[in-house]
């Protein structure tokens, strides 16, 4: 069976690790070799660290792995372990008395789900290294997708189960574009190609409810083998939020903190960062879809 999720992307591993029972988890993205990265943020409501770094205009241009997490701000804590991970294996930005591992998170709030005195700690983020392989990433509810949800737009009555999901696409010049997604809204979920809706809010809703501020967030990695500079990543992040706002409506509102990362490996080669943008936003849409795998598709 071929891969055609983001583990595709060479040198590229994904781990999660999950806590079923209070529901919640994490996601990592290694790259130990490095990748150039950036990121853009768009919702107002966003939660993260080590994202100023990611800055063209700054200095550290690789990153050595990408946390998506939940249990909102209290799970930047498991950004520790990876760090920690990374560390006891030689990674890192070299600082000349150590390696120091660049490992920029964004969370999700999930902790009205499951247990809320739960969330994803240091030694989650190392469970999650330790899982982390080029397998095809399976979608639905697990790492930083355990607890996520969607359709919260008319209040949390007829919120729906949200999840992680990840998708892959060849480039037409050569080398190829993923993404992977936690997707964790206020809108609900529509196929692009057919205009239908695939989640829908349940039949709690009631208009004009309280879309519960800050606790919606979908979280996105998208990465390419092709070679990118990290203006051209932060290019690519922001065309890549394009595919949010064609499968999740609405999307980037006041009460989301949708965060897209951009990745570049490099071993494909130069290759044109418009043409990565337009098909990151693509297969963003297409990694939101599969994370509802048992929802109908059109």
């Amino acid at each position: 069976m071929s891969n055609t999720t983001i583990t595709a992307i060479p040198g590229l591993q994904v781990g999660h690790d999950t806590n079923a029972e209070a529901r919640t988890g994490c996601t990592v993205v290694l790259t130990p070799a490095g990748a150039t990265a950036s990121v853009d943020v768009r919702g107002a409501a966003p939660g993260a660290r080590e994202t100023d770094l990611l800055r063209p205009e700054n200095l550290v241009e690789k990153v050595h792995a990408i946390l998506l997490t939940g249990g909102s701000a209290f799970g930047l804590a498991a950004a520790d372990g990876v760090m920690r991970w990374l560390y006891e294996r030689g990674h890192g930005f070299d600082a000349g008395v150590a390696r120091v591992p660049i490992v920029p998170a964004a969370v999700l709030f999930d902790l009205a789900v499951g247990r809320n005195d739960v969330w994803p700690d240091a030694d989650a983020g190392y469970r999650a290294c330790e899982a982390a392989s080029d397998a095809p990433v399976v979608p639905g509810q697990v790492g930083a997708g355990a607890g996520a949800s969607v359709a919260k737009l008319m209040g949390p009555a007829g919120a729906q189960p949200g999840g992680l999901g990840s998708a892959m696409i060849p480039l037409p010049t050569g080398g190829s574009v993923g993404a992977l997604v936690a997707v964790n809204a206020v809108g609900e979920i529509y196929n692009p190609a057919t205009g239908e809706k695939v989640v829908a809010a349940g039949a709690g809703a009631m208009p004009g409810s309280n879309p519960m501020s800050g606790a919606n967030t979908t979280l996105a990695v998208v990465a390419t083998d092709v070679l990118l500079s990290k203006s051209q990543c932060l290019r690519v992040a922001q065309m890549a939020h394009d595919g949010f706002a064609r499968t999740i409506k609405p999307s980037h509102t006041l009460y989301d903190g949708d965060t897209v990362f951009a990745l570049s490996t490099g071993v494909a080669g130069p290759g044109d960062a418009n043409l990565v943008g337009i098909f990151a936003a693509e297969a963003v849409a297409m990694a939101i879809l599969s994370a509802f795998p048992h929802a109908p598709s059109s």
